[in-house]
């Protein structure tokens, strides 16, 4: 199945001829559009660099930017089912390409840039709700979301193209690059490499059942066809099953969640001890592309957010995945653990701008050190040698101002010591400028 022009364009018109149905939903959105645009500048002064690799931080003075604007199109084709499409346009680089430090500084950044804007279908999906009983609760209408209700009993099926964080590994603090956190390693768990293409999306099905204080999440979702690129299996020759369980609790009656959170990616990856071996054998340097076989590389995460007062909260992720083979999708970190605050300005006056301050230390497995010290490059990082490894450390804060209901603007700063885990380079600072719109 593709989901190209052809396939967003019937999917369209299947929208337009529902809408009539969509709208008999008794007090429930028939359809829905809404808007969104981002723009993000980052830039870093020059620092210490005695060497540089292939997919090394450039560390002359830089600055880059991104721009995405998204559309967000919905229809309730029969009662309990949505059909969502949104296209997009994005333009822009990350700093250095998107390579240099494995918690990337902006989650706006893709792995694939443009100097010119180019349109891309990000999602198109399915979502088909099941009330299973229990008090109503209403549903807010936002981007994805229809407003209308369910019952707090339901299962939630979403099939499509669509990003695997969409449903996995949420958190209301540190997970929306256009709102708070930019790092990678703090708006997701570092150590989970979910099925994406370059630009963070996949085709798969998910299911979420949801009881009282609990909730079971489950799916299976496509990897690239190689890993790190722009073209995604579509038959699930190489995927990844994931499974999430939250539980909502309250702390001192301020309400909490905590999420167990375990994936296995099954593809052609390879061993990074294989890679090592044969450069040995041949006199050069390790090559994952040579070593690739059928394997699979499992990993976990916990991920805590709790309200510590009206406009206070905090979070905090401990993720793990299997060291001895390759990253294929998201970025070379093996551990990771991130915690933060985010802080609404209620106290001063402005309500609905939030300043949010977090640190996250990301360390790599005993054989992704070997490989990178002898020279190997990864997805995101090679500096061409290692020979002085360091847990990569990063504090992040950033302050949003809500200037109208629409539109935001905000700044950031970043600290990264050891980046790439290297000790013999860095550290840098990253200042960044953010502006959003949405409607």
């Amino acid at each position: 199945m593709r989901f190209d022009s052809t396939y967003a364009t019937l999917a369209m018109l299947c929208c337009l001829s529902s809408a009539a149905l969509a709208a008999e939903s008794d007090g429930a959105e028939g359809w829905a559009l809404h808007a969104q645009a981002t723009l993000v500048w980052q830039f870093h002064p020059g620092f210490h660099s005695p060497y540089r690799g292939g997919n090394s931080l450039d560390p002359a003075a830089r600055g880059d930017e991104t721009f995405d604007a998204t559309l967000y199109a919905g229809v309730r084709l029969f009662d309990g089912l949505e059909l969502w499409i949104n296209p997009e346009i994005d333009q822009g680089f990350g700093l250095s390409n998107t390579f240099g430090v494995a918690g990337f500084p902006s989650g706006e950044a893709y792995k694939f840039g443009k100097a010119e804007p180019y349109f891309r279908l990000q999602r198109l999906f399915f979502r088909e709700t099941f009330d299973l009983g229990g008090d109503a609760e209403a549903i807010e209408p936002g981007a994805n979301q229809l407003g209308g209700a369910r019952t707090r009993d339901n299962l939630i099926v979403t099939f499509g193209k669509l990003s695997v964080t969409d449903i996995f590994d949420n958190n209301s603090y540190a997970h929306d690059p256009r709102a708070d956190f930019l790092n990678w390693s703090i708006i997701d768990a570092g150590a989970y490499d979910y099925a994406a293409d370059a630009w963070a999306y996949s085709y798969g099905v998910a299911a979420e059942w949801t009881q009282s204080w609990w909730t079971l999440r489950s799916g299976v979702f496509n990897l690239s066809k190689v890993p790190n690129t722009t073209h995604l299996e579509t038959d699930f020759a190489q995927f990844e099953i994931a499974g999430e369980a939250e539980a909502r609790e309250e702390l001192f009656g301020r309400p909490g969640k905590i999420k167990l959170l375990g994936y296995v990616n099954r593809g052609r990856m390879a061993d990074y001890s294989d890679a090592v071996r044969l450069a040995q054998a041949t006199g050069g340097v390790p090559n994952a592309d040579l070593v690739r076989n059928y394997r699979s590389r499992p990993g976990a995460s916990i991920n805590l957010e709790q309200e510590l007062w009206d406009d206070l909260g905090f979070f905090l992720r401990a993720s793990w995945d299997d060291g001895s083979k390759e990253a294929y999708e998201f970025t070379e970190i093996n551990r990771s653990v991130s915690a933060g605050l985010s802080l609404k300005g209620t106290s001063w006056g402005r309500g609905k701008d939030t300043v949010g301050l977090a640190g996250v230390v990301n360390e790599l497995s005993n054989s992704a050190r070997s490989y990178f010290a002898a020279g190997g490059l990864g997805i995101l990082i090679g500096d061409g040698r290692l020979p002085h490894y360091g847990s990569e450390t990063i504090l992040e804060t950033y302050y949003s101002a809500q200037i109208t209901d629409w539109f935001s603007l905000g700044a950031d700063y970043e600290f990264i010591v050891n980046p790439a885990y290297n000790r013999d380079r860095g550290p840098v600072s990253v200042f960044g400028l953010r502006a959003h719109m949405q409607y």
